[in-house]
């Protein structure tokens, strides 16, 4: 293939190693997703960065870090996310327009640019601009890696390919070395990701979008295998994307941000809707409490009773713990489906939650009490009371572990594989954008607030997290139809209902396949069966260009449909056919 580089590792590797290949850099640009939020957990208490930013400074009689501007704190820490509301949408029209490597290109390189800035700040101002720079560089790579990664894995395993994140660990200390180097250190991967991602193929989808469809046919070659029992499957998944991608193309005015925010325009496909799903599905991510746990996951240990030097080493590991949770995620998502892992993810989240607001209170009721006991000379009461601080204080450390470990096999990969699956292939880089945009809005307001209601509601703060989980429960059953080993192309029929509701999602699907078999088969090929205009089924007929290959058409105005089609359709999903 002379219109690949010869350096493209598409030439050396295959099937699974390739697919490996390009999880490996979906994994690095991932880390650095995360990495910001572990980052300024340490970050936020480091006695040099207080005084530096003007936010607080350093106790030395309590060994703790005082805040005097909660305000500015979170502020400091919430404006990386408008960055990534600004790259996001950036970075979707640029993916749609350029293709997904030179996006992916494009967003480790303002990355770079936006750390150096970072870790060479010299008061609050600078920090600001300098995140809010980096900020937008991550949400460039956050609306472009998860669609990359959908558009090479097969649909049965989409779910494992992006189930992967980073942690990371920060000692105490007094320099300025203890805040400016873990923002140092993500310079490091970025410029790995930069340099590396020139020699892997650009998604064969996009591809067969704009017409490069040689290119796109050799690398779906490539990455399904042409030989045994691999032999015709590349061919099969060419023909119907290149089918999809032509029934789309007509959509392409009015797939504008402005256009899919509204669902102008969109007809049957929704686009709208599935916009809105998207968006809150990210919000709620992060105020399940996970923004609030990483970030001042310090704070909240020692709101349990763990002194500042150990609170920095329990955060630590509590990071480690939310690593190695992932591994979780990647055996359970494909078996059990989006919606169950979302579903247990809250229930154990607010549990833990809730638990650790209420061991945290008794924890300090009881150092409160055994600290007047000492007061009054009552010194065996006061080592009783304090022993039962200790104990309440591992407790509600405990049910933070819990919450973490929880979050890290369920809610970490739902909300950005789900984005990332369910739009058409025509504006699949934008509506993930969106996604993105819904992430920066719930982490920017989170973390604007949450120095803010630590001060005022302390260990309450939990209670808000575990409610949020609560509310997570209904709203993903009634909403949120489940995408798990359907293909990407099958996602327009899914969405095809005219009712935001799950269960009539599911029932027009279900409708669909028990009357219209041969739609269910056009759809289980990756062919759209429903037209994107009009919302009627489309017709098929046999291909010109050689045995075996089917096309699909519109109903237009000078074909006669099939009457029995048309009328199916019509009970099924409410449409008026003249």
């Amino acid at each position: 293939m002379d219109k690949i580089s010869k350096m493209n590792v598409v030439h050396k590797l295959e099937k699974r190693s390739l697919l490996i290949a390009i999880n490996c850099v979906c994994g690095l640009s991932i880390f650095f997703f995360g990495y910001d939020q572990g980052m300024m957990g340490g970050v936020n208490n480091a006695p040099n960065y207080l005084t530096t930013m003007g936010i607080g400074y350093y106790d030395a009689a309590t060994v703790s870090p005082v805040i005097t501007n909660t305000l500015l704190q979170g502020g400091i820490v919430s404006i990386y996310y408008l960055g990534t509301l600004i790259g996001c949408l950036v970075g979707g029209w640029f993916g749609e327009k350029y293709g997904r490597i030179k996006t992916i290109g494009l967003g480790a390189g303002w990355a770079v640019l936006g750390a150096t800035l970072q870790c060479s700040a010299q008061n609050h101002v600078w920090m600001i601009f300098a995140r809010l720079i980096n900020g937008w560089g991550t949400g460039i790579l956050n609306a472009i890696i998860p669609v990359w990664a959908t558009e090479t894995a097969e649909h049965t395993s989409r779910g494992q390919f992006i189930a992967i994140d980073g942690c990371n660990y920060y000692e105490a200390g007094y320099s300025s070395f203890v805040w400016r180097f873990p923002i140092a250190f993500q310079i490091a991967p970025l410029l790995f990701l930069f340099a590396i991602c020139w020699y892997f193929p650009d998604s064969p989808r996009w591809l067969t979008k704009v017409g490069r469809e040689e290119e796109a046919r050799y690398i779906l070659g490539r990455l399904r295998g042409e030989t045994g029992a691999d032999l015709g499957k590349a061919e099969a998944e060419f023909q119907d994307i290149r089918n999809v991608a032509a029934l789309e193309r007509k959509t392409a005015t009015r797939s504008s941000y402005i256009h899919m925010l509204f669902g102008i325009g969109s007809g049957k496909l929704h686009t709208g809707r599935r916009v809105e799903l998207v968006i809150w599905l990210q919000i709620m991510q992060e105020w399940v409490g996970i923004a609030g746990v990483t970030i001042y996951a310090p704070t909240i240990f020692r709101i349990a009773g763990v002194d500042h030097s150990k609170a920095q080493w329990v955060s630590g590991l509590n990071n480690i713990f939310y690593m190695f949770s992932t591994l979780i995620c990647v055996f359970t998502l494909d078996r059990i489906g989006r919606r169950w892992t979302l579903y247990w993810g809250s229930v154990m989240q607010g549990i833990a939650m809730f638990l650790a607001g209420g061991l945290s209170k008794l924890g300090q009721d009881a150092t409160a009490a055994s600290d007047a006991a000492k007061a009054a000379g009552k010194m065996a009461e006061a080592a009783s009371l304090h022993s039962k601080a200790a104990g309440y204080g591992i407790g509600a450390v405990a049910m933070v572990f819990l919450f973490t470990f929880t979050f890290g096999a369920t809610w970490l990969t739902v909300p950005w594989l789900y984005p990332a699956e369910i739009f058409p292939l025509e504006c699949r880089a934008k509506g993930n954008a969106w996604g993105v945009v819904g992430w920066s809005v719930g982490n920017g307001w989170l973390t604007l607030l949450c120095p803010v209601m630590f001060a005022a509601l302390n260990e309450k703060t939990y209670y808000v997290f575990g409610a949020a989980n609560v509310i997570t429960l209904p709203m993903v059953w009634a909403l949120y139809p489940e995408s798990n080993q359907r293909t990407l192309e099958e996602m327009d029929l899914l969405f095809a209902a005219d009712t935001p509701w799950n269960w009539d999602a599911e029932r027009n699907f279900a409708l669909l396949k028990e009357q219209n078999p041969e739609l269910v088969q056009a759809a289980a090929r990756g062919n759209s069966v429903v037209d994107p205009e009009t919302g009627l089924p489309q017709q098929r007929r046999r291909s010109t260009r050689g045995p075996g290959l089917d096309v699909v058409n519109r109903f237009d105005g000078d074909e006669s449909p099939d009457e029995k089609g048309v009328a199916t359709f019509k009970h099924e999903v409410g449409v008026e056919v003249s």
